[in-house]
């Protein structure tokens, strides 16, 4: 298998994994053809369980791999810190600025008058972009390891997410039919964020550390912002908080052993 691997191109394989994650969103969202009434206890287990997946996908796959390849102790360890920084202001700039809409903080940018479905449809896309920057920066050193891990610990919170996506979707008035292609499309702009990030870290091989923390501090911003806020603003926030730690042990085993 790592003989094969070696022989592919390496855009070609970062950009099939984030594909693949990406079209997860869709997949999760389509129980909404078959029910709109999704317990809340249930929905708020699952966004927790991503919310976890993606917290520890950032812990293992990005910050540790950052440090390291960063040259460990004090160095690497600043250069992450600087990473971590600026990918968190670089999403808070974003969320500023970018006119759209959070189901919890409500309207946020800069213009409100865009319709609310693609102001919703806006705020999904911002998620999503780290996460295949995330997927482009872990094969961006060949380590096709770090690279399928993240992709499948993304995959796995997308799923949840996509279902969470089309049910608000369609509180808007949009039909199942709308809101599963609304939750797929936004899951592709994950290749996007992927290409870049593949295209960063081959022309600048020594900014690999740095754009490895980059995304971890972009996706601390969407995990702390917006998914974790979301989970407690539907009165279960206790199991929701269970949610957290499942998902955050499944995906540290599945880092482990991938």
């Amino acid at each position: 298998m790592a003989e094969w691997l070696a022989q592919q191109n390496l855009a070609t394989i970062g950009v099939i994994a984030s594909l693949i994650a990406g079209l997860s969103t869709g997949i999760g969202a389509i129980p909404i053809f078959f029910t709109k009434n999704v317990s809340e206890k249930v929905l708020t287990t699952m966004l927790g369980f991503a919310a976890g997946v993606m917290l520890a996908a950032t812990s293992f796959s990005l910050v540790i791999p950052a440090i390291e390849k960063g040259g460990g102790g004090i160095t690497g360890a600043t250069i992450t810190l600087l990473g971590i920084i600026l990918g968190g202001l670089f999403l808070d700039f974003i969320d500023r600025h970018l006119p759209h809409f959070h189901t919890v903080a409500g309207m946020e940018g800069t213009s409100k008058s865009l319709s609310r479905i693609w102001l919703f449809i806006i705020a999904i896309t911002i998620h999503n972009f780290p996460e295949g920057l995330a997927v482009g920066a872990g094969f961006g050193d060949f380590d096709y390891s770090n690279g399928f891990a993240l992709t499948i610990g993304i995959a796995i919170h997308n799923l949840p997410e996509g279902m969470a996506v089309a049910l608000a979707l369609t509180t808007e008035k949009a039909s199942p039919y709308r809101a599963f292609f609304v939750a797929l499309l936004t899951g592709l702009v994950e290749p996007i964020g992927a290409i870049i990030g593949l295209v960063m870290t081959q022309l600048a091989r020594p900014i690999l550390p740095l754009m490895l923390a980059f995304a971890a501090g972009a996706m601390l911003f969407v995990i702390s912002d917006e998914m974790i806020p979301e989970t407690h603003r539907r009165g279960a926030h206790r199991i929701a908080t269970f949610g957290v730690i499942i998902g955050f042990a499944v995906m540290m085993v599945l880092d482990t052993v991938i």
